[in-house]
């Protein structure tokens, strides 16, 4: 078009001037990548906030503790409401290793549990504290308050404890025994788990007798908060109640030598404990060693004679062992799962070994015992639910349960794990003996056994009672 300031011959040569001057971009059109912008030498990326790492400073942690604890001096209530205001303010969560370290020791341990030097510590902590129980209650009371409002605390407790009991050769004697009387109430209290005991089974702890010394102090002051079922639960939950030998080094670990150590210390409860969970493990061990032989086959004769051995040898009851006894007979086959057919099978499994059964009721509390286990057994295994009857009522037949037994275990010394179905499985039965025990007629048993009862009237004896597989003809006859 014509211009009037620029004709048309001179607009074309400045279009080609500024064309070559400025050519247009080269659009590529096989990559989509977008073109990385120019950035200035030094350019300095600005973080977050939020993504910025506080650099770890123990020493100013320390610092701020020390100087609220000092403040705060002996009086307790005023130590914990200050721990409880200061978690607002104060990394716990990152500094809990520190923290336990000065309400313990007064300051940051070093590896070994000496105290750093280059650190302000406090007078006012456990291992400066008065060495006796009711200074400990109260500092335990501290912590039971400070790990309940800090959740998160309650498991940097357990590993500083942990860490406390491996430093146990660099504390003083007093320290141990401060150290001791706390974590036992602090287990007593439930604001320890029992696995912290762990660490007094380091082998340079044990070897030092450092162990066994302060399990005394710690279990004197678990015992006198909590009985001796308490701390056995507790022990047993985190398998610990099979491992105390282990505080003794291998040359004494002895059963005699740990009743004696602990007798002596005035622990006798706990040294009849770990008697009694010995003679758990010899039973256990005796258990399989009998499931062994009835799955070889040897000859009930055989077995009998070493069950009688075993208890002489281990000084086991008659009691504790038909309980042995049934639990290896009942786990020596696989049951059937139908319940209309396990009934059957268990009436002629049990006959098999009635005679091994019958050379361990000689005494009445030891029936008493076997009937139990029975009703326990068939509560637990709901497919035998229907059999206890009939399993009870062989028993009677091959001699192994008496009627006094029976009828003691039915009016007075039964379990209540399904006692009503077991009960009334029992009614028909009960009531013929005690009709039996009245009457001197010939009387059927109601399982189909014939039965001949011969009331003597004379004071001085019992009734005596003859079973027989006799037909009703040989009956008559007689």
């Amino acid at each position: 078009r014509s211009n009037k300031l620029f004709p048309s011959s001179h607009m074309d040569i400045c279009v080609i001037h500024m064309a070559a001057q400025y050519p247009p971009p080269v659009v590529s059109f096989m990559s989509n990548q977008k073109q990385q912008k120019p950035t200035l030498t030094g350019q300095r990326f600005k973080t977050r906030k939020r993504d910025e790492k506080e650099r770890f400073d123990p020493s100013q942690f320390q610092e701020s503790i020390v100087q609220g604890l000092n403040q705060t001096g002996t009086d307790l209530e005023a130590v914990a409401k200050f721990l409880d205001t200061s978690g607002a303010k104060l990394d716990y969560r990152r500094y809990a290793e520190t923290l336990f370290d000065i309400l313990v020791a007064g300051g940051m341990l070093a590896p070994g549990g000496t105290l750093s030097e280059d650190m302000t510590c406090t007078e006012f902590c456990v291992f400066k504290a008065q060495e006796d129980m009711e200074t400990m209650q109260a500092y335990a009371q501290v912590f039971n308050k400070l790990i309940r409002r800090y959740k998160y605390l309650e498991k940097g407790f357990e590993e500083e404890i942990k860490k406390l009991l491996l430093f146990l050769k660099g504390f003083t004697e007093s320290d141990r025994n401060k150290l001791a009387m706390l974590t036992g109430i602090l287990l007593a209290n439930g604001n320890l788990s029992a696995s912290i005991l762990s660490s007094l089974f380091n082998e340079n702890l044990v070897k030092e007798g450092v162990s066994a010394c302060f399990a005394i102090k710690l279990f004197k002051s678990w015992l006198s908060e909590k009985d001796i079922n308490s701390v056995a639960g507790s022990l047993r939950k985190v398998g610990m109640d099979n491992r105390l030998m282990e505080l003794f080094p291998v040359n004494k670990r002895s059963s005699e030598h740990f009743s004696k150590y602990f007798n002596e210390a005035g622990l006798k409860e706990l040294s009849d404990f770990a008697k009694n969970q010995e003679s758990i493990g010899a039973r256990k061990e005796l258990q399989k060693e009998i499931e062994d032989q009835m799955a070889r086959g040897d000859p009930l004769k055989d077995i009998i004679t070493y069950i009688r051995e075993e208890i002489k040898k281990n000084n086991i009851s008659e009691q504790t062992m038909i309980g042995l006894i049934w639990s290896s007979v009942m786990s020596s086959v696989e049951w059937n799962k139908k319940e209309e057919l396990v009934t059957e099978q268990a009436i002629k499994h049990l006959k098999q070994y009635s005679p091994l059964l019958k050379a361990f009721t000689s005494q009445g509390l030891s029936e008493l015992t076997l009937l139990l286990k029975i009703q326990e057994y068939c509560y637990d295994n709901i497919h035998f639910m229907k059999a206890f009857q009939k399993i009870v009522v062989l028993f009677y037949k091959a001699d192994v349960l008496s009627e006094e037994a029976i009828l003691k275990w039915y009016n007075e010394a039964r379990l209540s794990k399904g006692k009503s179905v077991f009960l009334e499985q029992m009614k028909t039965f009960v009531e013929w003996l005690k009709n039996a025990e009245e009457g001197g007629n010939l009387r059927v048993c109601p399982e189909g056994c014939s039965v001949i009862i011969v009331c003597c009237f004379l004071r001085t004896l019992t009734d005596v009672f003859t079973f027989s597989e006799s037909e009703s003809e040989d009956e008559e006859a007689d």
